[in-house]
Order: structure tokens, then C-alpha cells, then sequence
């Protein structure tokens, strides 16, 4: 499988919203990639650890953020097993966020893993839309 990075220039346009949203003081590394495949993703976000941050800090604030999301799972990654598919959620709306790393190194690893057509800016239209009009989230996705 041909696996093809998007934004290794480190200039890619959702850059400044995880900066923003994550309230990181520092640009991080932005790393999402697409396959030799018709949909799906994994988006990959390095972090550097340091006392106030670990993976398993990383992991809570996360699940707690998403808390009661219906398109947003949050899941331990000694769950995924060895191997992360790009794949796993065509044909859904759904993300699936997880949280790698080494504590040891201080270093982790945030991935996502989403549908890019589905969970794509049609589908947040949609979905926004829905939210706008206090119709159920879901619907037409």
C-alpha cells in the first residue's frame, strides 16, 4: 500500500486551530497521511511530554472533552492491537482518537482516524446545519 503525507511543509491550514484549540504554546508537528485507497485516514500529532503532561493526561482530557460525543470514540491504544487502519471508519461519520507514546522518551503520539469523505467539510456542512436548525446531529450523515 502506498501511503502518501499531506502538509509536510508544516504550513497546512488546520495548523493554527490545534494550536489554537490545544492551547499549545508551541507549533507541534502536523501529520496527516492518505493511502492508495478510495477514503480514510489517520492524522498523526506528535507531542513532546513534560511533568504537567502525560499519555495517560492526554488520554483523560480527551475522553473527557468528547464525553457523551456521538461521532467523537476516544480509546486506549493497547486496545487497537499492533497495527492502526486508515480505514477502520469508512462509512461512518465517526472519529476514532487514540493516544500513543513513551513515557520513558517524553514523547506521545495523538492519532486520529477518520472517514476524509465522510467526516470530510460536506459532512461537517451537515452536521453544523443539523445543530443550527436543533435537528439531531445525525441526521443526513
Amino acid at each position: 500500500m502506498n501511503i502518501r503525507r499531506l502538509g509536510s511543509g508544516q504550513r497546512h491550514k488546520h495548523i493554527p486551530e490545534i494550536m489554537t484549540h490545544g492551547g499549545l504554546l508551541m507549533q507541534s508537528v502536523f501529520a496527516p497521511s492518505v493511502g492508495s485507497f478510495a477514503q480514510g485516514m489517520a492524522v498523526q500529532l506528535p507531542l513532546h511530554l513534560d511533568d504537567d503532561r502525560s499519555i495517560g493526561a492526554l488520554h483523560q482530557a480527551l475522553a473527557d472533552h468528547y464525553a457523551g460525543q456521538e461521532f467523537v470514540q476516544v480509546v486506549r491504544a493497547d486496545t487497537l492491537g499492533a497495527r492502526i487502519d486508515p480505514q477502520d471508519m469508512n462509512g461512518t461519520n465517526r472519529m476514532r482518537i487514540s493516544v500513543h507514546g513513551d513515557e520513558d522518551g517524553g514523547c506521545a503520539l495523538i492519532v486520529a482516524v477518520l472517514d476524509n469523505l465522510g467526516k470530510g467539510a460536506s459532512g461537517a456542512a451537515v452536521q453544523n446545519m443539523n445543530i443550527m436548525l436543533g435537528l439531531p446531529e445525525g441526521l443526513g450523515l
